[in-house]
């Protein structure tokens, strides 16, 4: 299987340089030439085994070889062994046909830790056979920054920069970051918004002119295929807990970046049965504005109770745009270098295809909060905020109530206990791995909102390494 850009002027790949690289050189994003259809057949096949080996049938699609069979096979168990619930990936019924997907079961009480387990383990197999050192330069809202630090942290050849909004994500995701030490682990909390460092990763990547002889950056975002791949699995592993008892599943999903909706898109597309998919939102709701109106537009970015989702570019939107304008690079490249400062329309047509496959619903704190409250109260339940917009949205957009809806648990509550307490409840105490997150020393730069300063820092961490 080979790999093409989104943006169409960059040759295609396999898989190894796909998570080599991350955004391709043209600065679009990687997707599967063709992407492989899952027939009935393999589905019922697949139905009744654990997470690791329904994963391993899934992954090795995209893999093509690249990774041995037996060698993957243990990467992938060994991704998911530290997972505190035997079924990985645990779907729990709240009431009638409303069902919450828990993915917060790994080490870092995040999704993010389904993909970036395994993406450390890609790295370390990858570099050591190439011998090549590398820099991860990485932004997050939150929760990619401390999974892509416990994913990679053992790595031999690689160096960590993280870059996070300076007092825009909450303290437990904060501390869960600054708190991991290492002479290859960097934290660096940037004078803006999550758009601002997303903007200085992408401007990074275009020009690696900076860095030291013999290095490149590689992508821990979603940007990176391998973090798609990975997500698309607990689609697969959640349908089949309830399909063959229904003729099919939707799917709930808190997304500010659009991956890990567009990991369901995916799977959607592989074969297996969805109905509907919902793109949650919380107040930064450029993509509920694009699926309710067909208006994409840039506003201010503004702080929220659900800090992860506080996104205004969401990159992953660009490979839905592919398949939406029939791999038209010119367009997809056209529609999304012209955001800024513009209102970005598609034909009705288009409009038309993507409200098929989405429906969209914005949630503010106020809702988020009132959830939190009536979910516990219900159900006894405890929704983190994010989990709490898709909970909301799922009961806004969901259009046929015969069809079991699965919300994606994206995060643990005890990592936002403001919003848990804003609702008018106890805040939960973090599991015992972490009980003493709030004595750990942290470590942490401050730098502005600047390339060239990010750029700068870099250098001179990476000279005195290789000192």
């Amino acid at each position: 299987m080979k790999y093409i850009s989104t943006r169409g002027q960059s040759p295609a790949v396999r898989f190894e340089d796909v998570v080599l690289t991350g955004l391709a050189p043209d600065g679009g994003l990687y997707v599967p030439e063709r992407l492989p259809v899952i027939s009935l057949q393999q589905m019922a096949d697949w139905q009744q085994l654990s997470y690791s080996e329904l994963a391993f049938e899934v992954i090795r699609l995209f893999v093509d070889g690249a990774i041995p069979d037996a060698k993957l096979k243990k990467m992938i168990a060994d991704s998911y062994a530290g997972f505190s619930d035997p079924a990985v990936a645990p779907l729990q019924h709240l009431y009638y046909n409303q069902w919450v997907l828990e993915l917060y079961c790994g080490p870092t009480l995040a999704f993010k830790d389904f993909a970036l387990q395994l993406l450390g383990r890609l790295l370390d197999y990858f570099l050591e056979k190439r011998q090549q050192h590398v820099a991860i330069l990485g932004a997050t809202s939150g929760d990619t920054g401390s999974a892509a630090l416990e994913g990679c942290k053992h790595c031999q050849f690689v160096d960590m920069f993280i870059l996070h909004p300076h007092n825009r994500v909450s303290e437990v995701q904060r501390r869960q970051m600054t708190s991991v030490t290492g002479d290859n682990i960097n934290n660096i909390a940037v004078e803006g918004n999550f758009d601002d460092c997303q903007e200085i990763v992408k401007k990074a990547f275009a020009d690696q002119s900076f860095l030291p002889a013999g290095y490149q950056l590689v992508a821990v975002n979603s940007i990176n295929w391998a973090r798609i791949m990975a997500q698309i699995v607990y689609y697969f592993y959640a349908g089949f807990r309830l399909v063959g008892k229904y003729p099919a599943v939707s799917f709930s999903v808190p997304t500010g970046n659009f991956g890990d909706i567009y990991a369901g898109y995916l799977a959607k597309q592989m074969g297996l049965p969805i109905r509907q998919l919902i793109i949650a939102t919380n107040r930064n709701d450029i993509l509920h504005r694009f699926i309710s109106s067909n208006r994409y537009h840039k506003t201010t970015l503004e702080g929220s109770l659900s800090p992860s989702m506080d996104i205004m570019v969401s990159s992953n939107f660009e490979r839905f745009l592919f398949d939406l304008f029939k791999r038209d690079s010119k367009r997809v490249t056209q529609f999304v270098t012209s955001l800024s400062g513009n209102v970005q329309q598609v034909t009705e047509e288009e409009w038309a295809r993507a409200r098929a496959h989405f429906a969209s619903y914005s949630v503010d704190d106020a809702a988020t909060c009132a959830t939190i409250s009536e979910t516990y109260k219900r159900t006894g339940y405890l929704a983190d905020p994010h989990t709490a917009t898709g909970i909301k949205a799922a009961a806004m957009c969901d259009t046929d109530a015969s069809i079991p809806m699965i919300t994606l648990a994206t995060a643990h509550p005890a990592k936002f206990t403001a919003a848990i307490e804003q609702a008018g409840l106890p805040a939960p105490g973090l599991p015992e791995h972490m009980a003493d997150l709030y004595s750990r020393a942290e470590h942490c730069t401050v730098l502005p909102n600047s390339l060239d300063s990010i750029k700068q820092f870099m250098q001179q961490r990476l000279a005195a390494r290789n000192d």
